[in-house]
């Protein structure tokens, strides 16, 4: 394995450190001031309803037993504002917020609120909760200080019925604005389903329905933050879907569910004659390529975000349908959250972005500009402002190849269709309304779709969900998630199940079909050192983002001091070599759990720092012929530019070779460092692939027992002060076997050295004897 940290050693030393986390940024600038604006529109007594198109959901009342008595908008405005700095009130509750994040937004700022939309029907229509969703989140990429939160009024905010709700709706829709609660009653203020947008929590505010264009909304927000202001400070507070200095957030409320082998797997294609198929593992922000068997061939992806490059440096955000093109050997795909389409060369294992058109200009290639796009600093993209309006191109979903070669792109909804030229990458037509949609693609959409009819009738009920007829065409919502592979067919089961009638998101598995028998069962999943180590785990140089007044650090399982003596000066000694130490981390992993496959090197990331240099894995490098880890890759990269820029880089894979021994009740870690007199550091980074042991026991109980289990795994620090804990409930919501549930168990080892002087040789002391050390470190994962 090569050299992961060291190579980061110079640079660490003059770059500045930065901070990760899922915040929220915060200007200390006052930069806006007091004004009132007219009331657009007052405010309808009439409640709308949403058009139902069947499914099974679960009925929250939105009117509050506490108080009976309807609140004025004044009233609605203090009452927010009272609770910002506190997570939780007699009348009041947030989810989906950081908890020490209470200054996430400034008094005086610009605020967009979503009103009523998060306990509505599921349904599929123009004013569906999806598009509400979207515009707010268009909203909140465009304007970087634009303060976005959720409001939701009813009588049930501390069931843990609406609680699992929420971590539905997060994982789902990738919500990751905060959501405040409350039981009081605002029924005459936010009588359905909403947007609302006020500065510095002044009434009146503006009002507008759920079915207003965003433009409407994104002018009222552009007229806010002008008044009073220069245009170059506009120019600063506006953003073409990225921040200038880019922070990537993340819903809160479901983190601990990223953790998860897939983590909503919406999508999939294939490669027949390759034995190829292409899983948008949509919420890690990657695609993964594996065969029939599971085994795991590739990875595209490395983080959320939005840059070109290689398979193992490329940013992706949510991507959802692809198509694989076989005259090309390239993976088309849509880039949802970055409102993109991109092309995945696979000979070559380049992503390059088809739409939007990336800038013309040269592009820089020095060592710095390449350590600051690392660092999301900027983006290769067109960076010219353009008007928000009905037609934008946002948040794309199913992606179909016409017979004339061009892409058919549909948003989730079903709202738009853009039709885009796939040699020049350029939109010939947009197309509004389903009607007109099925008029140009509706016979591919029902072929897609109509895959699902060969599921038996049992199986059929629970994958449908609530996606089912849309306007006459069966199972639209769902085509992007089948694909016919050989005599199967490959279904994504992200949860949308309707378990006890409530929409359940736990399905995070691929399954197949077999056309011949009937028989339905899972895709075991192998080869997990190919994807490396989570993103969030350790970040490019170990970035942790300090905003909204909260420091979000990677959580470390076990630190150990040592103090190395000087050796007996009698032993052999190599000139240019000071000292060797060889550290074995014994790692016990919960009794309750099992490796689904031994750890392998690309699921480790070894560092020194101060006075040691890591050397471990070095010759089993050169000697492999397997791809290294998406995680192994940066640093290689970041090495051969930084020391040895005229090397040529090397195409090393170490994909099967096994770093941890394994033991009768762990596993073991081995890495030597090269220390000289001082202190230092060494950096031990691991991701285990678990699964719980089988249990005999299946009865509810045991059920409820497991993902309790499977809860604290993966998030130990789980908050108990909020009744029964989401994640737990909504696991054990699975429709899955919880013992066939894969998950991840991150490991942080530090390991601090105290290097004394080393002897002299008896002979000559003018010469440094070798001095050789062997250290244990044993840690035990709970």
């Amino acid at each position: 394995m090569a050299l992961m940290f060291r190579r980061l050693r110079e640079i660490s030393r003059v770059l500045p450190q930065v901070y990760a986390g899922t915040g929220y940024l915060r200007q200390d600038t006052k930069l806006f001031g007091s004004h009132s604006f007219p009331l657009p529109h007052l405010r309808p007594n009439n409640k709308k309803s949403s058009a139902d198109t069947g499914g099974f959901a679960q009925r929250f009342s939105t009117v509050s037993e506490t108080s009976h008595e309807s609140l004025t908008e004044d009233d609605l405005l203090s009452f927010i504002e009272s609770t910002l700095n506190n997570i939780e009130g007699p009348y009041h509750c947030w989810v989906n917020k950081i908890e020490d994040s209470k200054d996430f937004c400034r008094t005086n700022g610009v605020f967009l609120v979503l009103v009523g939309a998060f306990l509505d029907e599921p349904s599929i229509s123009a004013s569906s909760p999806v598009v509400m969703f979207e515009k707010v989140k268009a909203l909140q990429q465009r304007y970087p200080t634009l303060t976005v939160m959720g409001f939701q009024s009813s009588s049930s905010i501390f069931s843990d019925a609406v609680r699992t709700r929420f971590v539905q709706i997060a994982t789902k829709d990738y919500i990751t604005f905060p959501i405040l609660l409350s039981n009081k009653n605002f029924t005459e203020m936010t009588d359905g389903a909403c947007f609302v947008v006020f500065k510095g929590f002044e009434s009146p505010f503006l009002y507008y329905e759920r079915d207003v264009d965003i433009g409407t909304i994104d002018e009222a927000i552009k007229d806010l933050v002008q008044r009073g202001e220069n245009h170059s400070v506009m120019n600063k507070m506006k953003s073409t879907w990225a921040k200038q200095i880019e922070v990537i957030k993340e819903p809160p409320v479901s983190a601990s569910l990223r953790n998860l082998l897939l983590c909503y797997p919406g999508c999939i294609s294939v490669d027949e004659m390759a034995n190829h198929l292409f899983l948008s593992d949509i919420n890690h922000h990657r695609i993964i390529i594996f065969d029939d068997n599971g085994k795991i061939l590739d990875c595209i992806g490395s983080s959320p975000g939005f840059e070109d490059g290689d398979f193992e440096s490329a940013k992706l955000m949510r991507p959802a349908a692809s198509f694989y093109h076989e005259a090309e050997d390239c993976l088309y795909f849509v880039d949802s959250e970055n409102h993109a389409v991109r092309r995945a060369d696979m000979e070559r294992r380049v992503v390059e972005t088809l739409y939007p058109i990336c800038n013309g200009e040269k592009k820089d290639n020095s060592l710095w500009s390449w350590v600051m796009n690392k660092l999301w600093m900027k983006r290769d993209v067109n960076t010219k402002s353009e008007d928000l309006n009905s037609e934008s191109f946002l948040f794309p979903w199913h992606l179909i190849k016409s017979l004339d070669n061009d892409l058919f792109i549909v948003n989730r909804s079903f709202e738009i269709l853009w039709i885009m030229d796939l040699a020049s990458g350029e939109i010939k037509e947009v197309v509004k309304g389903f009607p007109k949609i099925v008029e140009v693609c509706g016979r591919m959409i029902q072929e897609k779709s109509s895959l699902l009819k060969q599921i038996p009738g049992y199986w059929l009920q629970q994958f449908i969900g609530n996606n089912g007829l849309f306007e006459g065409i069966t199972y639209a919502g769902l085509m992007s998630s089948l694909a016919t592979f050989q005599d199967h067919v490959v279904i994504c089961d992200t949860g949308d199940l309707p378990v006890d009638k409530c929409i359940c998101e736990v399905g995070h598995r691929v399954i197949k079909l077999s056309k011949e028998s009937g028989l339905i069962s899972n895709f075991h999943f192998s080869n997990f050192g190919i994807l490396g180590l989570p993103y969030w785990m350790s970040s490019s140089l170990e970035r942790v983002y300090a905003a909204g007044g909260v420091l979000s650090e990677v959580h470390i399982d076990h630190v150990q001091h040592f103090s190395l003596l000087p050796a007996p000066a009698t032993l052999p000694f190599t000139l240019g070599e000071i000292g060797r130490v060889d550290i074995q981390v014994n790692v016990d992993i919960p009794e309750d759990t099992e490796l689904v496959e031994p750890l392998q090197e690309g699921c480790v990331w070894r560092q020194a720092r101060g006075a040691a240099t890591e050397v471990s894995g070095a010759e089993s490098i050169k000697k492999s012929s397997e791809k290294v880890g998406v995680s192994q890759q940066w640093y290689d990269d970041l090495d051969t530019l930084a020391f040895s820029a005229q090397e040529a880089e090397s195409t090393a894979e170490e994909g099967n070779t096994s770093d941890g021994n394994l033991q009768e009740d762990g596993v073991s870690i081995d890495c030597t460092v090269h220390t000289s007199p001082g202190t230092s550091e060494v950096i031990i980074y691991a991701v285990f692939y678990l699964r719980l042991k089988p249990n005999q026991n299946s009865s509810n109980n045991s059920t409820e027992k497991n993902a309790a289990r499977i809860a604290d795994i993966l998030n130990p620090k789980r908050a108990e002060t909020m009744g029964k804990d989401p994640c737990a409930q909504f696991l054990m919501k699975a429709d899955t076997t919880l013992e066939e549930l894969v998950f991840m168990k991150p490991l942080h080892v530090r390991v601090k050295l105290e290097c004394r002087d080393h002897p002299k040789a008896v002979d000559d002391p003018n010469e440094i004897v070798l001095t050789e050390s062997s250290i244990e470190v044993n840690v035990s994962l709970q």
